[in-house]
């Protein structure tokens, strides 16, 4: 998830874009960077050069200089490049918000000696969007208030990358309201993305959008309705694109269309073996089957493992069966794993026809976030898509005492 969408799920995730890579804007990537490498326990996104280490603690903010548009926007980009790396969350959040007010001023007085729709002035009204975004991330209600406003006021700028770039940020503003209030407001959104979509198809940017909000519905808790919505309008628009890869949004929208319409109906599970042999789902006939998406190198779902296999010893023998689907790309290093631990269900894995993202059963279900896991009754037909953690013991408790 983005920095400016909430994070509601945790493992690991297809190369969605963040917020700050659909708008390509730097500020937002140094929150990005610096937030995800604090909770990481790293160092700052910036080392100093030579052999020595970040400093610890961020260096003080100074006040933003007089000077030309040119000066202003080379010291707002020494600002994003701190030598040091923060003490606490606390402090990492302090410099962010210094960082941006001292950056909105700089933005103030370049558009101040800029002619509308000049390289400065364009320049200049980004360094105020991307400030106003930070400060509105941060928690500045005044902040996101004035942000609305100013990118009104680009909505028609002689600039039409500028322009788009304002709508996008007017869109992103109200997605996170709309994550906010557990879906209010879904509805409106889509028809403004798709909006903005039908008046260009080909836009890249805006469709990269539209994804992150569709991902952010499906794993809103409450959100299944609007996700499904969100894919189904948004895949016939994107479908209409003469870009291959926004073409391939759309294949991925009906994958995961097709998997979230799975509970209550059947589940189709087709592949190889790691032993090369075809697998044959009849053999899970009467079962309770848990379908595990994962991967060697996703460390969510190693630690997943545990559980997964506590359940498995405590009611294989009463009819229960894993069968897990793997993205790696090594099969070699796939298999060392699987003899290392001993997993004891069969494993599908397809190099041949396209590996990691790309296996056909990850296309078919539209997976873009590992671990997933999904729940089959004996019947064949699909009991639950949340199982993870202790929500699978329970589900098993459940159907095993029926």
């Amino acid at each position: 998830m983005s920095t400016f969408l909430p994070a509601i799920r945790r493992g690991c995730r297809f190369a969605l874009p963040c917020s700050a890579a659909v708008l390509g804007r730097p500020l937002l990537g140094l929150l990005m960077a610096l937030a995800v490498l604090f909770s990481a326990g790293g160092v700052a996104s910036a080392q100093p050069a030579g052999p020595a280490q970040a400093a610890e603690g961020l260096p003080p903010v100074p006040p933003c200089p007089d000077g030309t548009p040119e000066e202003l926007m080379a010291f707002v980009q020494q600002l994003q490049q701190p030598q040091g790396r923060p003490k606490n969350r606390e402090e990492m959040m302090q410099y962010f918000g210094k960082v941006a007010n001292v950056s909105l001023q700089a933005a103030d007085k370049i558009l101040a000696q800029s002619q509308p729709g000049d390289q400065n002035a364009v320049a200049g009204s980004r360094m105020k969007l991307e400030s106003l975004m930070m400060l509105s991330q941060l928690g500045n209600e005044k902040a996101e208030a004035d942000l609305v406003a100013y990118a009104a006021t680009l909505a028609n700028s002689p600039s039409p990358e500028l322009a788009n770039e304002a709508r996008r940020i007017t869109l992103l503003v109200s997605a996170r309201r709309v994550m906010n209030t557990g879906g209010q407001g879904g509805a409106e959104l889509l028809q403004q993305i798709q909006t903005m979509l039908e008046a260009d198809p080909n836009d890249a940017q805006t469709a990269q959008l539209a994804m992150q909000v569709a991902s952010a519905f499906e794993n809103m808790p409450g959100g299944a309705d609007l996700a499904k919505q969100a894919y189904a309008t948004l895949s016939t628009t994107l479908a209409k694109s003469s870009d291959e890869r926004i073409r391939q949004m759309a294949a991925k929208f009906d994958g995961v269309l097709r998997r979230l319409d799975l509970p209550g109906n059947p589940i189709e599970i087709t592949g190889t073996l790691l032993d090369g042999r075809p697998f044959d789902q009849k053999s899970l006939e009467g079962q309770v089957v848990l379908v595990d998406f994962w991967a060697t190198w996703c460390g969510p779902c190693i630690a997943e493992l545990p559980n997964v296999l506590a359940q498995y010893k405590k009611y294989h023998a009463r009819g229960f069966e894993v069968v897990g689907i793997s993205l790696d790309e090594d099969k070699q290093a796939l298999v060392d794993f699987v003899n290392e631990r001993k997993l004891p269900w069969p494993i599908l894995f397809e190099q041949s026809q396209g590996s990691g993202w790309n296996h056909p059963m990850a296309t078919k279900y539209g997976i873009s976030g590992i671990p997933t896991v999904i729940l089959v009754g004996r019947d064949g037909k699909v009991v639950s898509l949340d199982v993870r953690g202790e929500k699978l013991g329970q589900a098993l408790d459940k159907l095993f005492a029926e």
